[in-house]
């Protein structure tokens, strides 16, 4: 069983000695989590962030932020589900932690993708590649083998739970100073970069090593190893990872639709292969009523959208509670969307399969992979040299451009590079590529 009374805790990173919650309250502390992050600059720099196509033109498609909010809600709907199941077991003490669950998954699922740099999933492999193969390679004996593999495996999900929990110059301690709970239900890999067998799948960056450990002691999470730490997913991870797959797979055919990479013929096949003919005949009755009072593709296309995405959320909702009933944390991570019955599973599957082939590998996805790769590891290799040799006149005018908050305490080599590293990944698309046009001499400023 679960442990929820530990692993559901209302103490804030950075502000463990005050009490925030009263009676008057019209928030819960968890509510608050969702508050802070959903009015930060970081969320708000998420507009400008691609999550797979190029930013819109005349379509409007999906970016980070439009993604987030997306899945903040498929999972405070996941988290209420779990919750309502577990309220009815017979163990009264769990009513009120328990109803807090949809507000946590939902506040975490609003910062899971902070820590992601621009340019999508591409900006993740360039910087890592930067450190691997590029120029960045010649800084690899001077930072320790862990500190290394930090980078060659730069993780957005482990540089999200630095933006949220780290103190950066001029700001407060405990960064957001979010609730414990909140901040261990985004650690999707509970480990240091050095398990990560060389894939970007990690859960903290060394200079948050001992922030984790803070975390997970004081929600008792399970610790499997300390050399190299290694701790169990806390279990509201896996409603977090079900709402980002449930919204990534599906909105992406919805987009591929809009952009025309998909015709209406195939998008309604991908998205009818979720319902069994005979199992869910009445669904499919309703869904077919309500299509015939819409002409509009778009339209219809969305509402079969909006009907997988109900029926995959109660799926991982019912697989979230039979494995709740017997939790044994472990190192195994397995999915939900692993265990998906017939025939979500074949027909998930199915999307994927069509996703690499048509989605991913179109030709406006792949230019702004390859335009991620040139313009981050341009931008780090002019912003690493300037800090590490800082007397130069070029060094002098490039660190003045980096804003005071990145300016890191730590003036070791991990620390300067690291500190490049978060102002880089934090930058959007638009103002790495002007940055880029602009220290290149490509483009001068205030020069039609």
């Amino acid at each position: 069983m679960i442990n929820w009374d530990k692993l559901i805790a209302d103490r804030r990173l950075g502000l463990e000695d005050r009490i925030f919650q009263n009676d008057d309250d019209i928030r819960s502390i968890f509510q608050r989590d969702y508050d802070r992050i959903i009015f930060s600059s970081p969320f708000r720099r998420l507009q400008d962030k691609t999550q797979v196509f190029p930013l819109p033109g005349s379509i409007f498609v999906h970016n980070r932020l439009t993604h987030s909010l997306e899945v903040a809600s498929v999972g405070r709907s996941l988290g209420n589900l779990v919750a309502s199941a577990i309220k009815k077991s017979k163990n009264p003490m769990l009513t009120p932690i328990v109803g807090e669950i949809g507000a946590i998954v939902s506040a975490a699922c609003l910062a899971h993708d902070l820590g992601n740099p621009p340019f999508g999933h591409s900006g993740e492999y360039a910087i890592a590649d930067f450190f691997k193969r590029g120029e960045g390679a010649k800084y690899q004996h001077e930072v320790t083998a862990e500190q290394w593999t930090d980078f060659t495996c730069f993780e957005g999900n482990a540089n999200a739970f630095r933006v949220l929990s780290h103190q950066f110059n001029g700001k407060r301690n405990g960064g957001f100073a979010l609730t414990y709970s909140t901040l261990a239900s985004i650690v999707k890999y509970p480990f240091e970069s050095s398990l990560a067998a060389g894939k970007p799948k990690f859960g903290f960056f060394q200079s948050e090593k001992e922030l984790f450990r803070k975390i997970a002691t004081q929600l008792e999470m399970t610790q499997l190893s300390e050399t190299p730490m290694h701790y169990a997913r806390h279990p509201l991870v896996y409603l977090v990872e079900a709402a980002d797959d449930i919204c990534y797979q599906i909105m992406d055919v919805e987009d591929a639709h809009k952009l025309k990479i998909l015709t209406y013929a195939e998008t309604e096949e991908l998205f009818l292969n979720f319902f069994d003919p005979t199992a869910d005949a009445a669904i499919l009755e309703n869904i077919q009523r309500n299509l015939d009072l819409v002409s509009d593709d778009n339209e219809r296309i969305a509402y079969f959208r909006a009907m997988v995405i109900g029926k995959l959320t109660r799926e991982c909702a019912q697989l979230f509670t039979a494995m709740a009933e017997d939790f044994i944390p472990t190192s195994k991570i397995i999915p939900l969307f692993n265990n998906l019955p017939e025939p979500s599973k074949s027909a998930m599957d199915r999307v994927k399969e069509i996703s690499l082939i048509k989605i991913y590998n179109d030709r406006a996805v792949v230019e702004i992979e390859i335009a991620g790769y040139k313009i981050l590891g341009t931008l780090l290799e002019a912003f690493i040299t300037a800090i590490v040799e800082p007397d130069s006149f070029l060094s002098k005018k490039l660190l003045s451009l980096i804003p005071s908050q990145y300016q890191n305490q730590d003036q070791t080599m991990y620390g300067k590079i690291q500190s490049i590293v978060d102002f880089v990944s934090g930058m959007t698309d638009l103002f790495a590529l002007n940055l880029y046009r602009k220290i290149t001499g490509m483009e001068l400023p205030g020069i039609a």
